[in-house]
């Protein structure tokens, strides 16, 4: 029997091909990884190296204001404070972790923890439990992409209870709120977290704990004081906290302007007007960053605080007059009749330098907790509020009488009723004979203003007939009065100045004849006195400013810092015309104030500083906070008063305004107290100044 043959297996042909194709991969791996090492490992080489720059800005010392002795007015107050910075890699579960440690090192508000806030957090620190919050149904509908991933988180949201919130005990909270601070931050800026009553020894404990907080350091803030509380509080302005960063409608603005979103800037007023100076300029700090981390800081840019600013303003006169305006307003309220009155204005200014003294404003209100009646703060009312000023404008219709034509100096008119169409009259408060343009302006006579302008509109006077005026001559007295500050801006360094209303009704005669004896167009306080200022000058009328100088910083505390730029005097236009029209209207102010007859004398006649003013009483409605409580607009009384003194070499301008100030017939001269009051004062500080400086010349003089 032959021998059968021998089977042949397969499975050592399969081990070959198999270990074959081993082979081959492996040497294709090979191949590769030499490819890659010797052709490209240059370039990943570099990748694995390569660093990325990125610039961060550290805010600076804002600066600092000063009154025009160089007495602190706005400072700035070292407060400790703690902060986060946000590093691009940094993982949610590490800032927890940091968040956890320094809340063991600090006590942290839980006022500002919100619901939204408890919520995100819990379903950090549980996660299974968050998860088994959505349904498969919802998470197919992600895969369907019916839903985003997004909303799966939002229904997390909805659906943690009031009982899991409840779950947080109060160190928990803590936490939370370092937290949320961490997050509100943005990366490698950093973010405040605790600047207020952060005490030495929570100072000193993160201190020596920051290799265990990563992102977390300490440092100096600054939170603005205000040496004199509340005066001038309105003007002086406001600067954001921390916490609101940038303002919302004008964030493009200033993220243009190399801001971070957590700076803060000056929100209204001077702060606002003055934020390119007061900002300074800040620490450029640059990080270098290797696979998201910060292996290098470089300072690049030294910081340097704000520049401080020295104002225009006398703050201890200032005081003063404030004192005065609460005085007398609390006065005339008790006087019966004045339920309407709650406000009243003075402004002083340098007819020669356009410089503003003080800029005071009182409103009489009631507290609406305590009930108690207050004065609060209405310095911004000079400029933002206008009122009817009655007769004190009436140097602006006889000069413009004078630029026209209508009028020429020693032009007398007969002082009696005029009778217009219509069974109108139109009278001074009482027959007065002949005045003569200056002393129209001594009584205040309303038939010479009233004659003038029908002159300027090329109308005639005729009883009971009409005037036959020009509708243009309402464009060409504002115009004329515009010239002196009236119905215009007056161009002060801060924001939202009013210019005033004029009446739109020109078809009129009556209507006219009102706009010359200042009963029809309204005019800030600070316009008043720029009209008052611009006759004191002889006719030149300068731009009031706030801010006297701007200073550089000094690295002493309690010293000033170099000039870095004055404000020099601003001419805005020049009335122009023959020297004795401004003499005549300059005239008519000095008789008023210092001669017998005068509608001021009783206040001002013989005072040593021998002032010149124009008084002025005018018929207004109420137009004030209780308007909405009356059917029908309030006739009331507007009372005012511009001048300046000396009257032969000003150095003050001025202009009391006290609008609705009483119903009906009994009168008030509050307006004419508070300017003698407020004059009285400025000469009396001015002296014992100059005696100052005198006796201490003395005593240097006496020194061995």
């Amino acid at each position: 029997m032959a021998k059968e043959k021998k089977k042949k297996t397969p499975i050592p042909f399969r081990l070959n091909f198999m270990f074959f194709l081993i082979f081959i991969l492996f040497s294709s791996l090979i191949i590769r990884l030499g490819i890659v090492q010797i052709v490209y490992g240059d370039d990943y080489l570099r990748e694995v190296d390569r660093t990325e720059n990125d610039v961060a800005n550290t805010p600076v010392p804002r600066g600092k204001m000063f009154d025009r002795n160089l007495n602190p007015v706005v400072d700035n107050e070292p407060l400790n404070a703690i902060t986060y910075t946000k590093y691009p890699n940094t993982k949610t579960a590490d800032m927890v972790k940091t968040a956890e440690i320094l809340a063991t090192l600090i006590e942290m508000d839980t006022k500002k923890v919100r619901d939204p806030d408890k919520k995100d957090f819990w379903i950090l620190k549980n996660p299974e439990k968050a998860e088994a919050l959505i349904t498969k149904a919802e998470r197919q509908k992600v895969v369907e992409k019916k839903l985003e991933q997004k909303d799966l988180y939002k229904l997390q949201l909805e659906r943690v209870t009031e009982d899991n919130l409840k779950e947080f005990t109060k160190d928990e909270l803590e936490v939370i709120a370092i937290f949320r601070e961490f997050n509100s931050g943005y990366a490698l800026t950093p973010s405040i977290v605790k600047n207020k009553d952060v005490s030495t020894n929570e100072f000193a404990r993160v201190s020596e704990h920051l290799d265990e907080l990563p992102g977390v350091d300490v440092t100096t803030d600054w939170e603005r004081t205000y040496k004199y509380d509340e005066t001038l509080r309105s003007v002086l302005g406001k600067v954001s906290s921390s916490e609101e960063g940038l303002p919302s409608e004008n964030i493009d603005y200033y993220l243009a302007r190399d801001y971070t979103r957590n700076d803060r800037v000056g929100k209204s007023y001077i702060e606002k007007q003055y934020e390119d100076v007061l900002r300074g300029q800040k620490t450029r700090v640059e990080n270098v960053l290797s696979k998201g981390e910060v292996i290098k800081t470089d300072t690049i840019t030294e910081g340097q605080s704000g520049k401080d600013l020295v104002l225009t303003i006398d703050m201890e006169l200032q005081q003063t007059v404030e004192d005065i305006i609460e005085r007398e307003l609390r006065r005339t309220k008790a006087r019966g009749n004045t339920y309407l009155l709650d406000r009243a204005f003075v402004v002083l200014m340098d007819p020669n330098t356009g410089e503003v003294l003080t800029m005071a404003g009182k409103q009489y209100g009631r507290n609406s907790e305590t009930g108690l009646i207050e004065m609060n703060d209405f310095a911004l009312g000079n400029i933002t509020t206008s009122y009817t000023m009655g007769s004190s404008v009436k140097g602006a219709t006889v000069y413009t009488g004078f630029q026209t034509g209508a009028i020429s100096p020693g032009s007398a008119v007969y002082d009696q009723t005029l009778y217009l169409g219509g069974n109108i009259k139109k009278k001074s408060y009482s027959p007065l004979g002949y005045v003569t343009d200056v002393t129209a302006l001594k009584k205040s006579s309303n038939v010479f203003m009233f004659m003038t302008a029908i002159k300027i509109a090329g109308g005639h006077y005729v009883p009971n007939q009409p005037l036959g005026i020009n509708r243009e001559a309402y464009a060409i007295m504002r115009n004329h009065f515009a010239q002196f500050g009236l119905g215009v801006r007056t161009g002060i360094d801060l924001p939202n100045e009013s210019v005033g209303f004029k009446g739109v009704n020109t078809s009129q005669d009556g209507l006219l004849l009102d706009l010359s004896i200042g009963q029809y167009d309204t005019y800030t306080p600070m316009q008043l006195a720029q009209y008052a200022s611009t006759i004191a000058n002889g006719g030149k009328r300068l731009e009031p400013h706030m801010v006297k100088e701007i200073r550089n910083p000094s690295y002493e505390h309690k010293e000033l810092g170099s000039v870095f730029k004055s404000m020099s005097p601003k001419v805005l236009n020049d009335l122009g015309g023959n020297d004795i029209w401004i003499q005549r209207v300059q005239e008519g102010f000095r008789q008023v104030a210092q001669e017998p007859g005068g509608t001021a004398y009783k206040y001002f006649g013989g005072k040593s500083y021998r002032a010149a003013a124009k008084t002025g009483t005018a018929e207004a409605f109420y137009d004030g906070p209780r308007r909405n409580q009356y059917s029908e607009p309030v006739p009331t009384i507007n009372l005012t008063l511009a001048g300046y003194a000396p009257h032969n070499n000003p150095e003050v301008a001025f202009s009391v305004v006290v609008p609705w100030v009483y119903q009906g017939k009994p009168s008030d001269d509050i307006n004419k107290r508070i300017g003698r009051d407020v004059m009285d004062a400025y000469f009396k500080l001015k002296e014992k100044r100059l005696k100052g400086e005198s006796d201490k010349d003395k005593e240097i003089e006496n020194t061995p």
